[in-house]
């Protein structure tokens, strides 16, 4: 390895910029040039390469987003603009790549493998938590806590008006980010995409609920099979319309903010192993974190699977909500 290139790709997540710089510092003190591409597969296409040293990296480590910015590429899914990504690469003198991304960003890397024999490594970067070969993918934690600290807020104004509140959160495949928030907010229900969605059960839940309990809040994945959390809040309204009831939908705050301690570090882990996965002739895998261990999951292995919510955690839901 003389050269590689390093790039964010997708939805941006808290402590993509962390992981940048572990990846630019690493190669640096193992004597590899570094390139960022901007804009993600686009800046690929176009060629968009921007030579980076230890001081492109300094001050980022604490700032969500990703300085490099981010795109989603439809000209890299034709093989036209792949063509072109590999002629740029290859232009370059590139002799590897770490991708920090998702789902997409990993399949993307997959199918360009098959023409181009540049080696990819990953660094899962998305605050939904869906991908197999990590305990936490990059902004996970951030995200979590954003919506907690939301939701405390909420809880605040929903107990001074004896409220009912429907949350949306982020997380249109998945619900990791529903059921670890409603857990931290005391949730009296959380509703995701991986488990049907019972009205009729959720109603009785609520009739049955503590009389006293001056504030309801129920958290919704945006994917749940029943409709967001409008939708669902209208049903409910109509059964049980003695309840004040309101909706809040978080969006996009949920990306934004500094990255948490966790995810710094985390970050900063993968992208330290991200570059010596390279010198040692990885190509083609996710770096994660499993077990405090560093661990290579293969993209098809990564990109093909959803995550299975902890059966422990769905059911002291159901307790703890009591």
């Amino acid at each position: 390895m003389k050269k590689i290139a390093v790039f964010t790709s997708g939805g941006d997540s808290p402590g993509m910029n962390a992981c940048l710089r572990a990846v630019v510092r690493t190669a640096i003190f193992h004597k590899i040039d570094v390139v960022g591409i901007v804009h993600g597969y686009d800046g690929m296409i176009k060629d968009e390469f921007i030579e980076m040293d230890a001081s492109s990296v300094a001050n980022i480590i604490h700032r969500g987003g990703t300085i490099l910015k981010t795109a989603r590429s439809k000209e890299f899914m034709t093989l036209e603009g792949q063509k072109k990504a590999m002629v740029n690469l290859l232009k370059h003198g590139i002799d590897g790549v770490v991708a920090i991304g998702g789902d997409g960003t990993f399949k993307g890397a997959l199918e360009f493998s098959k023409m181009c024999k540049i080696p990819f490594v990953g660094c899962p970067g998305t605050i939904d938590n869906d991908l197999v070969g990590t305990d936490f993918t990059i902004g996970y934690d951030t995200a979590i806590n954003t919506v907690v600290e939301a939701v405390d807020k909420i809880r605040d104004t929903a107990e001074s008006h004896d409220r009912l509140f429907f949350v949306e959160v982020m997380g249109r495949d998945a619900g990791l980010i529903a059921l670890r928030a409603g857990i931290g907010v005391g949730a009296e229900s959380i509703l995701m995409p991986e488990t049907k969605t019972d009205i009729e059960d959720l109603i009785k839940r609520l009739e049955n609920g503590r009389k006293n309990k001056s504030s309801k809040i129920i958290i919704v994945a945006e994917g749940d099979e029943a409709g967001g959390a409008f939708a669902i809040a209208e049903k409910v309204k109509k059964r049980l319309p003695e309840y004040d009831t309101r909706v809040t939908i978080l969006g996009h705050i949920q990306r934004g903010g500094n990255p948490s301690a966790m995810d710094r570090v985390n970050s900063s882990r993968m992208g330290f192993a991200a570059v010596e996965a390279l010198m040692n002739g990885e190509k083609n895998s996710m770096i994660g974190i499993v077990d405090k261990n560093i661990k290579y999951t293969p993209f098809e292995n990564a990109v093909k699977h959803i995550q299975e919510l902890n059966p422990d955690l769905m059911r002291m839901v159901d307790i703890l909500s009591l």
